[in-house]
């Protein structure tokens, strides 16, 4: 068990970090050089069918021990960190025996328990940062770690009775491509579980319906002096959309259940603009009438200029698994068991995200997500506690007898 924090510290070392502006697949070589040793680990522990195909995507087995004609039970993660930080030349350090106080790194970054308060749950726990100066990518290395952690003791451990598991570690779920390509049929299991989530315990089969929106304005450039009736400033233009949303629904002003208008990005001048919306909502009627009302947002402006300044290209880019998971709730229930089997409490809530657990249940695969046991994830105040790690661990080996036993 105690092979997940060397494994962990291995990988986060390795520079791994996905590129949105990449046009290949995967976005970058760094991370088809961490695949490659990835796949000399897996069957160094004996798994059997690994292999890494044109797309970066690492498959395993773990055959059968002892149950036959039982489903065939999946986990995944994945191998890049995000662009939001840098994920270069990362330091990996163990804090032992936390007591409590304000954590100090590099670059004048602090995990101070009055901002982070959840690091307070891990008192007298060992806890691994980066340095400051980088993010840890527990994100989702601390996933891969348990999963080849498990393998690796279900593989060469004969006392655990199970059935066949497929492993999937993938590239670019960051910049939300994960499974742009991803062979559900070839993969060949019945349902599976992402390793991606956060603190210890959390159990996540609802997540956001989402889609993206790129909007580009025509304005009219024409000296200011002599502008009266003429010019169309498209920076204001672009300033008169966002004030036709609803300010109390952008990602600042909700939580839990609520959805959102979030402008990602707004660049231009008086001739051009161009602005980049993500609308969000787990609820698919209320996801339905955000997008609606954003068209017609977009036809006002137009209608009040009386010509189409305003182009919109909306598109959906992924969709709440719950339903999806509805018709297999099994699938929680034996996560559910597994988390109690090891004294860890279950705490299911919806994802105020995406995860490619969404698009695989909509490909044919269901696929909730679990624990990996990190926090503060894309920046410096990134940690993970050890005791998570090995839970996640001992979580994944129970899922994998308890799948057993359903025939």
């Amino acid at each position: 068990m105690e092979k997940v924090v060397e494994r962990f510290i291995s990988y986060a070392k390795q520079y791994t970090t996905s590129d949105p502006e990449s046009t290949s697949y995967p976005s970058t070589d760094r991370q088809l050089v961490f695949m490659k040793k990835l796949v000399e680990e897996l069957k160094g522990i004996g798994l059997e069918d690994v292999e890494m195909d044109k797309y970066g995507y690492v498959t395993a087995t773990i055959p059968a021990n002892g149950v036959e004609n039982s489903p065939v039970v999946g986990f995944i993660a994945h191998v890049d960190t995000s662009p939001d930080f840098s994920g270069e030349n990362v330091n990996p350090q163990i804090l032992e025996n936390y007591d409590g106080s304000p954590v100090k790194l590099k670059n004048g970054v602090v995990i101070d328990p009055k901002e982070f308060s959840e690091i307070l749950n891990y008192k007298g726990q060992d806890i691994i940062t980066a340095d400051g100066t980088t993010l840890l990518g527990a994100d989702d290395k601390a996933g891969v770690a348990e999963i080849v952690t498990a393998a690796d003791i279900l593989r060469n451990t004969k006392s655990f009775k199970h059935g066949k598991i497929r492993l999937a570690f993938t590239p670019d779920e960051e910049i939300g491509k994960g499974t742009d390509f991803f062979d559900v049929k070839r993969f060949g299991a019945d349902f599976a579980y992402t390793l991606d989530g956060g603190e210890i315990g959390e159990l996540e089969y609802e997540n956001f319906n989402a889609a993206g929106a790129k909007i580009k304005i025509s304005g009219r450039s024409v000296h200011p002096g002599s502008a009266k009736n003429k010019m169309i400033n498209a920076l204001n233009v672009a300033n008169q959309l966002i004030s036709m949303l609803p300010a109390t629904q952008r990602p600042e002003h909700t939580e839990k259940f609520e959805g959102f208008f979030h402008l990602l990005s707004l660049s231009g001048n008086v001739e051009k603009a161009e602005m980049q919306y993500l609308i969000r909502d787990h609820s698919a009627e209320k996801f339905k009438q955000k997008k609606k009302l954003l068209k017609k947002v977009v036809k006002l402006i137009n209608a009040e200029y009386g010509k189409e300044i305003v182009d919109l290209k909306m598109e959906d880019q992924y969709y709440n698994m719950l339903e999806k998971i509805k018709p297999v709730m099994h699938v929680i229930d034996i996560a559910e068991e597994a988390m109690k089997l090891s004294d860890v409490e279950p705490k299911i809530k919806a994802i105020r995200g995406g995860t490619d657990g969404a698009r695989l249940s909509y490909d044919g695969l269901p696929c909730p997500n679990i624990f990996a046991g990190g926090h503060n994830f894309h920046g410096p105040y990134e940690f993970v506690p050890i005791p998570s790690m090995l839970k996640s661990v001992e979580v994944i080996l129970n899922i994998a007898q308890l799948v057993g036993k359903h025939k």
